[in-house]
């Protein structure tokens, strides 16, 4: 398993990162909060209905993939099905082999970073270059997104100024409208000579076999429309039945994502170039990849993770992500629902410590759109990591070492805190301990973590009588 500590270290000292990112985060929340106060009568109605609609594909989900495999082939879409990230990777080098094809162009999508799709052609000898403005900027800077729908909101415009003039060779500028017209420039010599174009997918609608991609800048559309060949990478946990469904939940998607009441572009795709047609690619390929999707689904206490249409709302909310970034996860997916799927999709073996960078506090379910309980998830997963889930453990989870006195801390402190009569004698007499706690503290387990960044705290008097005069708290 990984260690983080130093990671995080490191990038708490990085005052200028948490600067970039603490300002975009609050923007983002003030954003959301001013559309939906205007623009909304019933916000909470309507999160509902998207849940409804979610979960109804995912009841139904073999049935959803038959019906879009079924009506997508009708439409002249070829669809393929990859069981792991390699599998689809593959899928898409066999294309560009097939085709003599060196270079594809990119829209943003989670799928793709999800599969390792660059590196994975990069080691094959072939390239795939990033058409939007946040994941040219990371391609061109060496990094990896720090947030799902806003990749690079961890630089402001001077970084990204002096990035375009030593990776570009461009003029040293910190105007967003010249740094926009240098990445235009840029991208369009990368257009010219376009003949793969590949996209993710927002929704796939299986009634009507078309898929829906949501964007800002047209570099989507580009990509989608200008080549001969356009493949589409989709984690089947974002078909939805029909337009109706997708139509509600996109009416959220961009709401709580950026504030934006609609997205730019709206992008619906029903297949390749039909005779007489001057555009679009002749060739679409639609890649639908599992990825352990399905034992998500088949766990009760995690499947609703799959309602996710990734807006990054809970990212937005979250205390803990807008103060350690994103690249502090070291997970393809961070935040909140990061630390959801990130050690589902990968294993628990190799993400399992990032469920203990939250504070539990419920800002991301409150604002999740359509409701996935995150928080409880978190929890859970904590549970699963110190091996007291049951035998329905998530991935990766038997590979765990769980530390026995970790396990018997916890057992101890859950008598404790189950049983009231003996809860109000420790309260009641933990004075007499402080002596221990101030001589000792500092090197005991779990309490010296906390004495590393905190000050112990002085315990003195009853402590139980305390919490009773403590505003908001009930004794019966």
């Amino acid at each position: 398993m990984k260690n983080h500590s130093e990671l995080i270290r490191t990038k708490l000292s990085d005052k200028q990162m948490r600067e970039n990112v603490s300002n975009a985060m609050h923007t983002l929340q003030n954003n959301r909060k001013k559309l939906v106060d205007a623009k909304f009568n019933d916000w909470d109605g309507l999160r509902a209905k998207a849940k409804k609609a979610k979960n109804n594909a995912l009841f139904t989900l073999k049935d959803r993939i038959l019906e879009f495999e079924k009506n997508a082939t009708k439409n002249g879409m070829q669809v393929h099905f990859a069981n792991s990230k390699e599998d689809a990777c593959e899928i898409i080098y066999q294309l560009m082999i097939e085709k003599n094809i060196k270079k594809v162009l990119k829209q943003k999508s989670m799928a793709t970073e999800e599969i390792g799709l660059n590196h994975y052609l990069e080691n094959k000898g072939l390239k795939a270059v990033e058409t939007d403005l946040g994941e040219l900027i990371l391609q061109l800077g060496g990094e990896a997104p720090v947030h799902i729908v806003v990749p690079a909101i961890h630089k402001n415009r001077y970084e990204i100024g002096e990035l375009f003039a030593e990776k570009l060779g461009a003029s040293k500028e910190n105007e967003p409208e010249k740094l926009n017209a240098i990445a235009r420039k840029h991208l369009r010599n990368q257009f010219e000579s376009l003949e793969m174009g590949i996209s993710g997918a927002n929704f796939a609608i299986s009634k009507a076999g078309a898929i829906w991609l949501i964007e800002n800048e047209g570099n989507g559309r580009m990509c989608t429309t200008a080549p001969d060949i356009h493949v589409s990478v989709c984690g089947i946990e974002k078909l939805v039945e029909t337009f109706s469904d997708a139509a509600t939940t996109d009416t959220l998607l961009t709401p709580s994502a950026t504030g934006q009441f609609i997205p730019a572009y709206n992008n619906i795709i029903t297949g390749p170039r039909k005779e007489g047609e001057l555009d679009g690619p002749k060739e679409m390929h639609i890649i639908l990849f599992n990825n352990h999707r399905t034992n998500i689904l088949s766990h009760e206490d995690y499947y609703e993770a799959l309602r996710c249409i990734r807006c990054g709302a809970c990212m937005n909310f979250c205390p803990v992500y807008d103060k350690i970034g994103g690249h502090s996860y070291d997970a393809v997916y961070p935040g909140p629902i990061g630390e959801v799927i990130s050690p589902q999709l990968f294993g628990m073996d190799k993400h399992g410590d990032i469920v203990t960078l939250c504070s539990l506090c419920g800002r991301c379910s409150e604002v999740c759109p359509v409701c996935i309980p995150l928080d409880s998830m978190i929890r859970k997963l904590r549970r699963d990591k110190v091996g007291e889930g049951g035998d329905n453990a998530p991935l990766g989870a038997n590979e765990l070492e769980h530390s026995k006195l970790e396990s018997y801390g916890f057992e101890k402190f859950a008598s404790l805190a189950t049983s009231p009569k003996v809860w109000r004698t420790a309260m009641g007499n933990a004075s007499k301990f402080n002596w221990l706690l101030q001589s000792l503290g500092t090197s005991l387990p779990v309490l010296k973590n906390w004495a590393n960044y905190k000050k112990l705290p002085n315990l003195k008097g009853n402590l139980y009588d305390e919490l009773k005069t403590l505003e908001g708290v009930k004794y019966e």
